[in-house]
């Protein structure tokens, strides 16, 4: 691994931490600097929706804030596998993502999600970027 690779990887889990930043915070204008504008993105494992950045970006500022006002993301390992000349690169970053939502009584209760997210980053002139997310859920609890 040289110097520019180590680089690379920094730079790539930056965004992913700016990506779980700007979904537990609520900036999802913060999204732009993690995502190229024609990224795709499918949460439909999760009961989301898939779709263009645009869109999925929408959805996130109009049902997240509905569904759980609080939210934390905890990330894990993350693998990184470049290809093309080192420009593109397959990344699967592990998450576990507690969030509190109202019990339907009154109260609240926290529900979970554990999975990974599997991205494909390219380099672009304002840095790396995400192209595409899968949201592959491997486990919930409290649903």
């Amino acid at each position: 691994m040289d110097v520019q690779q180590l680089i690379d990887r920094a730079e790539i889990a930056d965004a992913i931490t700016r990506y779980t930043l700007a979904v537990d915070e609520g900036d999802f204008d913060r999204l732009d600097t993690v995502f190229t504008p024609d990224a795709q993105i499918d949460y439909t494992e999760s009961g989301g929706v898939a779709d263009a950045f645009p869109v999925v970006k929408a959805w996130l500022a109009e049902a997240l804030p509905g569904f759980s006002t609080h939210r934390i993301h905890m990330l894990g390992q993350i693998s990184y596998q470049f290809v093309d000349d080192g420009n593109e690169a397959a990344v699967a970053a592990y998450f576990h993502n507690p969030m509190r939502i109202r019990d339907g009584k009154g109260g609240e209760r926290v529900v979970e999600v554990g999975g990974l997210y599997r991205h494909t980053f390219v380099r672009t002139a304002d840095g790396w970027r995400s192209r595409r997310l899968h949201e592959q859920v491997v486990w919930t609890r409290g649903f």
